[in-house]
């Protein structure tokens, strides 16, 4: 990847080899399982969600935990893959995806246990040559037809078409970043240089919504999150998209920053955008309008969730907690004996986080 916003956030250029995918030698990734390791809980982990009552974690090398004792021990998962894995997402104790480099997608029918390889970037680059197909098809006849997928007639067409047609020749080195899932059928993917997948039907098909984000500049989507009604994409150089689910396409918002956003978090009614060098921008209008959040924070912020008595709390690359009780109008610093830097927290409960980060897992009691 040639970008160093996209490096800071996964932590993983020492661990990494072309095109960001881990290296095991001539094997390629894609088909070779993650090794077990008893240290697996202790490598670098980039994602965690709750599973129900269950904790699962994914990380380096295709490594998934699993905890069914509130993080004090952890199980490894079975994968079919080696490739580095960025997010997890579970909309149902059992139903759960995990995404990573080389385009690849998980899947899990038994809460985090046993995986599945769902897609790839194999896949995905078969999926956009045959949407290159289709626009090209369609090139000329624009005024008269809907173009494929339900996109919009616009003056970037041939910009778009050249943008994929790049994307099939490159092959499957891109990453997807992060997933979420609405149900246990509907979901998006999204990772770098705008890529973005949805399914209907439980990541049997994925569709391409390449062309349906406001994205000229093909910037790369960190992360995408709900936020009560809505649904949000984190991403480069300012960039916060909103789904118009009329219109059925992400729409840009008008944000005052310039550096990359790695993640969306808030309650009904509070929409935080943060990322580069601790900053935090707080909209109450749903996007319309933002003002910065003071964080004291110099450090990239990685990850964020919301507490189930309404806190919200962000976390650094460089181990700050920070919570707020008011909205986010305001954060304050939880002290940390120990800071463990994260990339990613979930909310166990009202009084504990659980963090992923390049030493593994930790539990962080927040009373």
């Amino acid at each position: 990847m040639n970008r160093p916003t996209m490096i800071a956030l996964l932590l993983i250029t020492a661990l990494a080899g072309p095109g960001g995918a881990a290296q095991l030698g001539p094997q390629d990734v894609l088909d070779t399982p993650s090794l077990k390791s008893d240290l697996a809980a202790k490598t670098l982990l980039n994602g965690v969600a709750l599973a129900g009552k269950r904790l699962v974690s994914v990380g380096w090398r295709g490594h998934i935990l699993y905890s069914d004792n509130q993080g004090k021990s952890w199980t490894q998962a079975s994968v079919p893959v080696s490739s580095d894995l960025t997010a997890v997402s579970f909309p149902s104790p059992l139903q759960g995806w995990a995404v990573g480099h080389d385009g690849v997608v998980l899947h899990s029918s038994d809460g985090g246990a046993t995986w599945v390889k769902q897609f790839d970037g194999r896949a995905a680059a078969q999926v956009m040559a045959t949407h290159h197909r289709s626009w090209k098809n369609c090139a000329g006849c624009h005024e008269k037809l809907t173009p494929p997928q339900g996109a919009p007639k616009s003056a970037d067409d041939a910009s778009l078409m050249a943008d994929l047609k790049s994307f099939t020749q490159q092959g499957p080195d891109k990453p997807f970043l992060d997933v979420w899932f609405e149900n246990d059928s509907t979901g998006f993917i999204v990772g770098a240089f705008n890529l973005i997948f949805r399914t209907t039907d439980g990541g049997k098909i994925w569709e391409p919504w390449f062309d349906r984000t406001e994205n000229k500049k093909r910037l790369h989507l960190y992360k995408i999150q709900p936020v009560g009604q809505d649904l949000y994409i984190g991403g480069e150089q300012g960039l916060v998209l909103k789904l118009d689910r009329l219109a059925g396409r992400f729409k840009a918002l008008q944000t005052p920053y310039q550096g990359s956003f790695f993640g969306i978090s808030g309650k009904p009614g509070v929409v935080v955008a943060f990322g580069l060098r601790g900053n935090a921008f707080r909209s109450l209008d749903g996007g319309s309008s933002w003002h910065k959040v003071e964080t004291g924070v110099p450090a990239g912020l990685s990850g964020a969730t919301v507490t189930p008595d309404g806190r919200i709390v962000l976390v650094s690359q460089a181990g700050q907690v920070l919570v707020s009780t008011d909205g986010a109008a305001s954060f304050t610093q939880f002290k940390v004996e120990q800071p463990f830097a994260a990339s990613a927290v979930a909310a166990l409960d009202n009084d504990n986080l659980v963090l992923a980060g390049p030493r593994g897992v930790q539990v962080l009691p927040v009373k």
